[in-house]
């Protein structure tokens, strides 16, 4: 038996415009036709309740499963004869692992905000249309590790480490310890990106 395969995952707002798409098919070879399949999926999907529980629907001989969360519409999409309960897995490790990402505030100005975890997230669920991954914590958990890649610069770093802690005075203070290792204009930077991240969720 041939392994379940992912035509496509979309991530579109409230009005059907793309926030994060990955194909994994030729099926629609130019990105005008991808925008065709979008808008269409969206049009037959939108009056639906699909808020509570993923909904399943077929749609141009393929099957496609969708959740929707605030201004937010999930969908998987695979071939007529693809297993539903597999795409609706892949789907609901998708939607969890987004909420994980953007820390229970799911909405598409946090979205665009951290659309680079979103993309890193789509990368770790499905490669070449093959499922890698559904388990959302397991995949919440590697795009914070790329993220936190050691690659990156200092101030991204100490930056993650804390708008992504729940501790913020804790994390602080291992940026405070940094300070003392001769990173002060670092460290500065990184406390004003993060203290910028604080302001916004607690406005909300």
């Amino acid at each position: 038996e041939l392994c379940p395969t992912i035509k496509n995952i979309l991530l579109l707002d409230s009005e059907g415009k793309r926030i994060a798409v990955k194909y994994y098919s030729d099926d629609w070879p130019t990105n005008a036709a991808k925008e065709a399949f979008e808008k269409a999926v969206f049009t037959k999907t939108q009056k639906t309740n699909a808020r509570t529980e993923a909904e399943i629907t077929m749609f141009d001989n393929y099957i496609v499963v969708y959740k929707f969360v605030q201004d937010l519409h999930f969908f998987v999409t695979g071939g007529e004869n693809e297993n539903e309960i597999i795409l609706a897995t892949v789907l609901q490790g998708f939607f969890d692992a987004v909420g994980l990402l953007l820390r229970g505030t799911e909405d598409k100005k946090e979205a665009l905000e951290n659309l680079d975890l979103i993309l890193l997230c789509l990368d770790e669920i499905v490669d070449g249309g093959i499922i890698l991954e559904t388990d959302a914590n397991v995949i919440a958990g590697k795009v914070d590790s790329h993220s936190m890649d050691a690659g990156a610069p200092l101030s991204e770093q100490v930056s993650l480490l804390l708008f992504h802690s729940s501790d913020y005075p804790l994390a602080k203070s291992i940026a405070t310890i940094l300070t003392y290792l001769g990173l002060q204009q670092t460290i500065t930077q990184a406390l004003a990106t993060a203290r910028e991240h604080l302001t916004r969720s607690l406005l909300k």
